[in-house]
């Protein structure tokens, strides 16, 4: 079994236009989708990412606040899970809740030995 990575992007990490119920009936569809992970022993961890940070960059080691990227490029939360390769990773990430918005986006990386 391999480790991989999910990084999610836009949707609703950045929706704020949703009532407080539509927020918690969508939170509870991502309870629902981690469960059914856990279930079949596919989910390693994740959680959501503070919208707040610093970057460091280059040889002199430049610190700033950040990250600035556009809304649907910030990074909001990760997952790890197990996968016996990437086509069965990615398809385990096409029941994410971040999906039911047009700019949600999962990146799925593989996580590699050192």
């Amino acid at each position: 079994m391999k480790k991989f990575l999910y990084l999610f992007r836009g949707g609703d990490a950045r929706n704020v236009n949703q009532s407080p119920a539509e927020m918690e009936a969508h939170m509870d569809r991502w309870k629902s989708w981690m469960g059914q992970l856990a279930g079949q022993g596919k989910l390693v961890d994740g959680l959501p990412l503070s919208g707040e940070g610093m970057t460091v960059e280059g040889t002199n080691k430049v610190v700033s606040n950040g990250p600035f990227a556009e809304g649907s490029e910030i990074v909001g939360g990760y997952l790890m899970v197990n996968a016996a390769d990437i086509s069965e990773a990615v398809e385990l990430s096409k029941g994410c809740p971040i999906l039911e918005f047009k700019d949600g986006n999962i990146e799925v990386r593989e996580i590699l030995s050192m």
